[in-house]
């Protein structure tokens, strides 16, 4: 009678120490994978803890993997375990700029590599360097050089060494405003330009596989322009939706108003606009925001949340 008890009460509390952790969210990842190419988006926030978020980051699923991770803010690394994607299955990692809210997480995410299977080179593509932003070489290797790097107990990922995979930095300048080819191999091409975010110099992506064609804006306020002829006829279009219609001069250095992100969609032919990067301060407007999209741009609209997969048919 004892023994029933004592296995009685071992189960109860097993049930409760277990249900404090999530369960795998295989879920997701099935999703995406039965349904590729497809984009998740891990990130769908700002560079704000107020708005219930992660800070950017997306993943494109194909060949039944993830195969391109772009940006990687805080939470990322969290919601990158929650898709149930891994690091083995990378082909590339595409940097868009080299704010917190889009590589916080990146030395995390390589640090947990480490406990994988992975041997061979992961490519990081990224802007080269402006004022103060270095590109994405020395970005790395202020992150991991031995000597001075802020993780120098994580050297091995620049070369190989130490029983790390190593680590490939592409640079494209941001200046350019034709298409840089990053990688072209196994059905997948993944192409860089050059767009407008102020001071910060700042990529966009475009990713082709399957016949679709996904473009991924980096932030910026659509004066570059290379953008619309590189956007133009996509399957789908991820644009930061930060700042509404009454935002001011500085806030539109930065990032696009909503009538111009209307007027870029509706240009460009794009079938499937998908607003993401929001804040708190952006969400309360949101609504009134959209309605201005929805004006001009006569496609289909999703309003992007974490974890979401959005197949292209």
């Amino acid at each position: 009678m004892g023994d029933s008890l004592a296995k009685i009460v071992g189960a109860v509390l097993l049930g409760a120490v277990m249900a404090g952790f999530p369960a795998p969210a295989a879920a997701g990842a099935a999703a995406c994978a039965e349904n590729e190419p497809a984009l998740q988006v891990l990130g769908s926030g700002g560079p704000v803890a107020d708005d219930g978020r992660a800070s950017s980051g997306y993943l494109l699923w194909a060949d039944g993997r993830a195969r391109v991770l772009i940006d990687a803010g805080g939470g990322i690394f969290l919601r990158f375990g929650e898709a149930g994607a891994t690091l083995d299955e990378l082909d590339l990692i595409a940097i868009t700029h080299l704010h917190t809210d889009h590589v916080a997480d990146l030395p995390a995410l390589l640090k947990g590599a480490y406990f994988s299977d992975r041997e061979r080179i992961l490519a990081i593509s990224g802007p080269d360097g402006a004022g103060r932003f270095p590109g994405i070489e020395p970005f790395l290797n202020r992150l991991f050089d031995a000597q001075g790097g802020a993780f120098g107990y994580l050297a091995g990922l620049l070369d190989g060494s130490e029983g790390m995979f190593g680590l490939q930095a592409k640079t494209v300048a941001h200046a350019s405003d034709s298409p840089v080819t990053v990688r072209d191999r196994d059905g997948l091409r993944i192409e860089a330009i050059g767009v407008h975010h102020g001071p910060v110099p700042t990529l966009a992506y475009r990713l082709s596989a399957a016949g679709r064609r996904i473009v991924v804006s980096g932030d910026q306020n659509l004066d570059s322009p290379g953008f619309l002829e590189f956007t133009r006829d996509a399957d789908l279009l991820v644009m930061p939706f930060p700042i509404p219609e009454s935002a001011g001069k500085a806030a539109a250095t930065l990032h696009a108003r909503p009538s111009k992100i209307a007027g870029l969609a509706t240009g460009a032919r794009v079938r499937h606009l998908v607003l993401s990067h929001f804040m708190a301060r952006s969400l309360k407007d949101r609504d009134v925001g959209v309605a201005r999209v929805r004006a001009d741009y006569k496609g289909r609209l999703t309003l992007a949340r974490d974890l979401q997969c959005i197949p292209l048919p």
